[in-house]
């Protein structure tokens, strides 16, 4: 997932599907500089977590 797509997905009020390694997560904030997010799954958020930006699918 590029950047900018991560960023529109955070922002927005609507819930995106996005999965990391087929979990569905919620993207928390984007850091632009070293192309990762701070994510959590769905079902357990406080499991937070950061990511590589390439490692999130959305479907």
């Amino acid at each position: 997932m590029n950047v900018q797509r991560a960023q529109e997905i955070a922002a927005s009020p609507i819930m995106a599907n996005v999965t990391y390694n087929g979990v569905p997560i919620y993207i928390q904030h984007v850091d632009e500089k070293n192309e990762t997010a701070t994510i959590y799954p769905l079902d357990e958020p406080e499991k937070i977590q950061n990511v590589s930006l390439s490692s999130l699918t959305e479907h």
